[in-house]
């Protein structure tokens, strides 16, 4: 969804990659779905029909170290991309000991996504789907899965940002940016991620002060931490402090719950509508926020500091960006300051604003690939794919793709103002440029979250100038980020 916490604290690679060892030593059996699906795709349809080509990699962990090492890196695809020269745009190779075919067809990954539900089912580890909690609009399936998606699609139509949104999501960025002393030097990436949790907890639950913002901030951050662990549920183990972080987030929900029923209290945050306008059990309205308010972060805090790095390393467009966004003060006259509102006519008239948003989510989109299943047989040109296996639609080697985009791994917002571009640039139906994912897990806050991002990078350039203290990288693993956290010294305006 808004496929993103405040001092979000980062486990580190080798971490992750001995917790997942010991999961898969413990899990040996899966040797036997990878005899299964060899020998099915070699009788499938008397051989007419085929299982994905690919490299069997190493037993049991199969080419999972070279996977995470690819992703850990700035550029993603680097493995995926090796693996496209030898045996084409959809491939297989072993993950978690398991088989997984990996696609960067544009046009296939679309048909998984279209076809979410019917053919393919979303597929998370059990610490993540255990720590969303199954009546989530991530993890949910079917039914369930349509009518959350349905209803939180509801909560955040065009209109009610415009009404229930935009002026509260200005009044948190102007409170956290106005701390700032001329000179300081922060961390641009926990800024991001602070103000992030802010305007979630903000919307969703309508809470504002700074020790209950704070207070939540770090029951997420332990959260996050465990959604990739492996789930022993034992003290020291990060999968025992993010279920107990759960366990705190859902008190705090439940209280805002009860107090609205004895005292009919109304607030701004969109549990109060959910609560006024549909019909959910207790433990689905927890789990529902805790979703919104997981992917929103994930996303918004990430692309925030994601858009001020790339606009970092190239002068000419934050000049431009610069422009478009003073200019408003021009239109506005004298008068004008960061104190005062933009109206929703001022957002929409950001063009090459929005040009920026697109090119950093297409460079570092939070979501660079799905994980699914497969729950039948599936048939799709030459290829059999077996229910139950794997399908990795890699989303970030179709944006990153040198037949698809001109020199793909430069920042070039410019590309988007090209009329060639503009069929292209539908985030909501393109198959070539999908960071909102698609189908019916298209994500509904996608809206929201451009309208944050946008925002952000308004009152940032319009307040401060900085330079950048430190060399940074991006990496996407265990989830993106900037390694050093881009740290910057600013200068007020």
């Amino acid at each position: 969804m808004y496929h993103s916490l405040h001092s979000l604290i980062i486990p580190s690679v080798m971490e992750i990659y001995s917790e997942y060892c010991v999961l898969i030593i413990i899990t040996l059996f899966s040797l036997i779905f990878i005899i299964k699906y060899y020998k099915k795709s070699k009788s499938q349809n008397g051989n007419t029909k085929k299982f994905p080509p690919g490299r069997r990699g190493w037993p049991i962990i199969g080419d999972s170290f070279n996977w995470y090492n690819a992703v850990a890196s700035s550029h993603p695809p680097c493995f995926v991309e090796q693996q496209v020269q030898k045996y084409g745009k959809i491939f297989s190779c072993s993950l978690h000991g398991k088989w997984a075919v990996v696609s960067v067809d544009p046009v296939f990954n679309k048909f998984v996504m279209q076809n979410e539900g019917k053919l393919f089912q979303s597929s998370y580890p059990k610490s993540f789907r255990d720590l969303v909690g199954k009546n989530g609009i991530i993890t949910a399936q079917g039914e369930q899965q349509r009518k959350l998606h349905s209803i939180a699609s509801n909560m955040m139509r065009l209109d009610k940002l415009k009404f229930h949104f935009l002026n509260d999501i200005q009044r948190v960025i102007q409170e956290t940016l106005h701390n700032f002393q001329h000179n300081e030097v922060i961390l641009l990436q926990d800024v991001c991620r602070k103000l992030a949790i802010n305007l979630m907890v903000n919307q969703l639950l309508g809470v504002s002060s700074e020790s209950e913002v704070n207070e939540m901030a770090q029951l997420f951050s332990d959260f996050v931490d465990g959604c990739l662990s492996v789930p022993i549920n034992m003290p020291g183990f990060a999968y025992h402090t993010a279920m107990k972080a759960r366990e705190n987030i859902i008190i705090k929900i439940n209280k805002i719950i009860e107090t609205h029923r004895k005292e009919a209290s109304n607030g701004n945050g969109v549990i109060y509508r959910l609560l006024e306008e549909e019909s959910l059990p207790d433990e689905a309205v927890a789990d529902f926020i805790i979703n919104l308010l997981f992917a929103g972060n994930e996303t918004t805090a990430k692309t925030m500091a994601f858009a001020v790095y790339f606009l970092t390393q190239s002068p000419k467009a934050m000049k431009q960006l610069q422009d478009e966004q003073e200019s408003f003060r021009n239109e506005k006259g004298s008068n004008f300051d960061n104190e005062e509102m933009l109206s929703w006519q001022d957002y929409k008239a950001m063009p090459f604003t929005q040009c920026v948003i697109d090119e950093t989510l297409r460079l570092g989109g939070i979501a660079i690939w799905l994980m699914r299943e497969a729950t039948n047989d599936v048939v799709y040109g030459d290829y059999v794919i077996p229910k139950g296996c794997f399908v990795v639609p890699f989303l970030s080697a179709v944006h990153l793709n040198e037949n698809i985009y001109d020199e793909p791994r430069i920042f070039n917002p410019w590309r988007w103002m090209k009329p060639e571009n503009q069929e292209k640039r539908n985030w909501r139906s393109s198959p070539f440029f999908a960071p909102f994912g698609g189908g019916g897990r298209f994500c509904p806050g996608a809206e929201l979250s451009r309208l944050q991002i946008a925002l952000f990078i308004h009152y940032f350039v319009t307040t401060y100038r900085w330079k950048q203290v430190k060399e940074d990288r991006m990496s996407f693993f265990p989830s993106a980020r900037l390694v050093n956290g881009f740290q910057i010294q600013l200068t007020r305006n």
